[in-house]
């Protein structure tokens, strides 16, 4: 009796359409609008405000760094009292931790390239004279010319343009069947938006332009790319799933499936930040400022534009393309 040959292979079941609550995230279109032109209004007015606010990495002046006992304490005001007797170039004190030997030390930013080793010694005796007590030990010293600030501002610049392209082509590649290049343009004008969140937080906060807004920059485009890649897996997959909705409703059904994974991992990053600002803030070292406080403004930006900004901004672009159809 001979058996019939039944094949090995299963048929795979049929993928369920996505269910749960849908939230209508494209008929927001206005609300994005307004809200973009709020941040940006926001940053205009924070450089008429603050004015040219770079810090010496990018202007040119000279930073001096002094080392001092452990228990004491410096005045600050009082720090930038003594420096102005010997210039009137603008100065900052801050205050930080000798990465080495734990030492508290302090940073005197001027806003000038001429404050000759004449006139650094001459500050040094000052301080000596008014802390006699704290063991001030002058431990660095550091020059930076106008060209040399300018310089490296424009290498910055290049690397955020370049990682801009690479996001857009990278994208691109990875979305090519549901119009990569739309989604990779979409994604970098969110991340646009977050970078102009984040400098305007900085700027009406009064926080100088420095290696320290570079470094939240670079984070947020790193964050925030990868946030909306996620979702747009998403809408990839429900378009296979989806085939005979809209296209809005697979951008709303995507978006609405990664709203709780999105907001879930913002506020654990977020809580973290928020915590280093907080023990800042408590031992003083305010430099870190202008790091935690425009990073964490920048993450809140970039949950909300990676569920709002780049997939409805795409749909949008999709709608007035006469060349893709609307239709998923």
């Amino acid at each position: 009796m001979s058996e019939k040959k039944t094949s090995s292979k299963k048929k795979q079941p049929t993928p369920a359409v996505p269910t749960g609550k849908v939230y209508d995230f494209c008929s927001k279109k206005a609300i994005i609008l307004v809200v973009g032109i709020i941040v940006l209004a926001a940053l205009i007015v924070g450089i008429i405000i603050r004015g040219d606010n770079r810090s010496i990495e990018f202007k040119g002046g000279t930073m001096k760094t002094y080392t001092y006992e452990k228990g004491n304490s410096i005045d600050k005001s009082k720090v930038k009292e003594i420096v102005g007797t010997l210039t009137s170039s603008k100065i900052t004190v801050r205050e930080g931790e000798d990465a080495k030997t734990g030492a508290p030390q302090f940073t005197i930013n001027l806003r000038t390239g001429d404050f000759d080793i004449e006139s650094q010694n001459k500050l040094t005796d000052l301080l000596k004279a008014e802390y006699p007590e704290h063991g001030i030990v002058a431990s660095d010293a550091t020059t930076v010319t106008s060209s040399t600030g300018n310089e490296f501002l424009l290498k910055c610049v290049v690397a955020v343009v370049f990682a801009a392209i690479i996001i857009i082509i990278y994208v691109a590649i990875r979305f090519r069947r549901i119009g990569g290049w739309s989604a990779g343009a979409c994604s970098v004008l969110a991340l646009l938006q977050d970078i102009v969140t984040a400098m305007a937080v900085s700027y009406l906060f009064g926080f100088e332009f420095s290696a320290n807004t570079v470094a939240v920059i670079l984070t947020i485009l790193g964050y925030s790319i990868n946030n909306t890649i996620v979702i747009y897996d998403r809408i990839r997959e429900n378009r296979k799933l989806m085939q005979k909705a809209s296209l809005n409703e697979v951008i709303n059904t995507g978006c609405s499936q990664s709203l709780t994974r999105s907001i879930r991992t913002s506020l654990t990053t977020i809580s973290t930040m928020l915590i280093i600002t907080i023990v800042v803030l408590a031992k003083g070292y305010t430099s870190l400022l202008s790091f935690s406080v425009p990073l964490m403004a920048g993450l809140i930006s970039g949950t909300y534009t990676s569920l709002f900004v780049a997939p409805v901004t795409w749909s949008w672009w999709k709608g007035r393309s006469k060349a893709e159809p609307t239709k998923a």
